[in-house]
């Protein structure tokens, strides 16, 4: 958190404009007026950085003393909180004054950046002078300072070092007061403006130092910390090639607001929040190999050294799995269920797409499907994932298409051979049986002949539509002598990828 004491930059901006002042009694030169343009803008930048900085020390007590040991935390709150309106209070008050600066110099020229007027020597003169608001603006400075002080211990008050006050010179013999000397005659608007910045900056820096006392209150020893441990957590140990490897590396019982130092094979990392992310390469295939170094240093200054077990992970190919959940072949005709993974990726990332064919699903399970006419053919199956926002193609497999078997005829369960004629005048059926086959689909037979033969009669033949026997067939069938001969044959039957085969020929002897 920015606050405290002034930074070796806030320093030398100080100095700069010290001499800049002096350098006005010589020559007022757009040299001179653009250094100020670009202190005023240095001085806005160190402003947004402390503002966030507060802005986060804000959050994290909020987020963590405030929720957890509220009745401690909420005084301390309150105080800070009454921190922050006397700093608004005195800030809204020099945007009023930026607003008149920019008023009186005719608005900002788009080229400069800066007031068209901002050479002028007399509108900061005549607003902050003649009409006292230099004097108000002072009294308002010391009074913030003064409110900001009171919020803390009285053992705390004496060890303030923030810049924000406004004092007369005592050593430059000519009377004048701190108003005159910021924004007397000969200042330019510019000039002018830049110190009121400077005013913005140090109400910032008076602010962060004392919202930080006032939160340290609660706990002055939570900064210390006497007992670590370095932790490396990487995001997976199987990669893809030309996929990002990461680890986060990070330092168990730190700070959030206590960024250590991190390290890996010299190279330092970004860490937020205590935390590293290490980003490994993985251009090549193979194995490997890496560990983090943490320093940290301790309330008393001392820099501990400390470093993760060593990391290994592994670099391969792009490579798919893709296996038939039934066979190695695709069949036409009928859906066939797969599955599709492949190291490394989630399956919701996992899409696959197919020529001379269909394939449809998600989360690694598919359905394809290919028509009769692809029969003797190959097909193939490509396969892609997706990795950070890129796809990537994992390859392509491909598979013989093969027609369903042909079924079995059978008849009361049987593909011929004695039958009794009790079950002959019962059945009605003829079947299309697949055996043996590891997907449950149904054939069915749509047409057959039946030849019944009984002992010294010729032969009577019924043509048969659909897989029960006709009306005729039935009533030859009912009541046949032993010894007849029965004929199921030219068995037709309609299969899923359109084909008709015909069937095996039955033959029954009546018992």
């Amino acid at each position: 958190m920015a606050g405290g004491k002034e930074t070796t930059r806030q320093k030398m901006i100080n100095m700069m404009y010290l001499v800049l002042l002096a350098m006005l009694a010589l020559n007022v030169s757009d040299t001179i007026l653009n250094a100020f343009k670009n202190i005023n803008d240095s001085l806005d930048d160190s402003r947004t950085n402390v503002s966030s900085s507060l802005d986060q020390v804000f959050s994290a007590f909020q987020n963590t003393e405030l929720k957890n040991k509220p009745e401690r935390a909420k005084p301390l709150w309150d105080k800070a909180q009454q921190a922050k309106a006397y700093a608004d209070d005195l800030n809204k008050d020099i945007i009023r004054l930026k607003k008149e600066f920019e008023t009186a110099g005719d608005g900002i020229d788009p080229e400069t950046g800066d007031f068209v007027l901002r050479e002028n020597q007399d509108i900061a003169n005549n607003i902050m002078i003649n009409r006292k608001e230099g004097a108000k603006l002072k009294a308002k400075i010391n009074e913030t300072r003064a409110k900001l002080i009171a919020l803390l211990e009285p053992k705390d008050r004496a060890n303030v070092s923030f810049s924000l006050e406004a004092k007369d010179p005592v050593k430059t013999g000519t009377g004048k007061k701190w108003e005159d000397v910021n924004f007397g005659e000969g200042i330019p608007l510019t000039a002018a403006n830049t110190i009121l910045t400077k005013i913005q900056s140090d109400i910032q820096n008076a602010e962060a130092e004392i919202v930080k006392k006032i939160f340290g209150e609660l706990n002055p020893t939570q900064m210390t910390l006497d007992k670590f441990k370095a932790v490396a957590v990487p995001s997976g140990s199987y990669v893809i090639q030309g996929q990002p490897y990461k680890a986060e590396v990070f330092l168990t019982a730190s700070d959030s607001k206590s960024n250590p130092e991190i390290t890996v094979g010299g190279s330092s990392l970004a860490v937020k929040d205590g935390v590293g992310t290490y980003t490994g390469g993985t251009g090549s295939v193979g194995s490997f190999t890496w560990k983090g170094t943490i320093r940290v240093k301790q309330a008393n200054g001392e820099v501990k050294t400390y470093e993760t077990q060593p990391i290994t992970y592994q670099v391969a190919k792009p490579s798919a799995t893709v296996a038939s959940k039934n066979l190695n072949v695709i069949y036409a005709g009928i859906p066939n269920p797969f599955s599709i993974s492949a190291p490394g990726f989630p399956l919701e990332s996992i899409k696959a797409s197919m020529s001379g064919g269909s394939i449809s699903g998600s989360g690694g399970n598919f359905m394809v499907n290919v028509g009769g006419g692809m029969i003797g053919s190959e097909v193939s199956i490509s396969v892609s994932a997706s990795a950070d926002g890129k796809s990537l193609n994992l390859g392509t497999n491909k598979f013989r298409v093969k027609a369903v078997p042909n079924p079995t005829a059978k008849f009361a369960g049987k593909m011929g051979g004695i039958i009794s004629g009790n079950v002959l005048a019962r059945e009605n059926q003829v079947l299309a049986v697949l055996e043996n086959f590891e997907f449950d689909i149904k054939a069915r037979v749509t047409k057959f002949n039946v030849t019944v033969v009984r002992p010294r009669q010729d032969a009577q033949v019924f043509y048969c539509q659909g897989d029960n026997f006709n009306a005729a067939a039935k009533n030859a069938l009912s009541n046949l002598p032993f010894k007849s001969v029965v004929y199921i044959d030219n068995i037709q039957a309609a299969m899923p990828d359109g084909r008709t085969p015909t069937l095996n020929s039955m033959v029954f002897t009546v018992n």
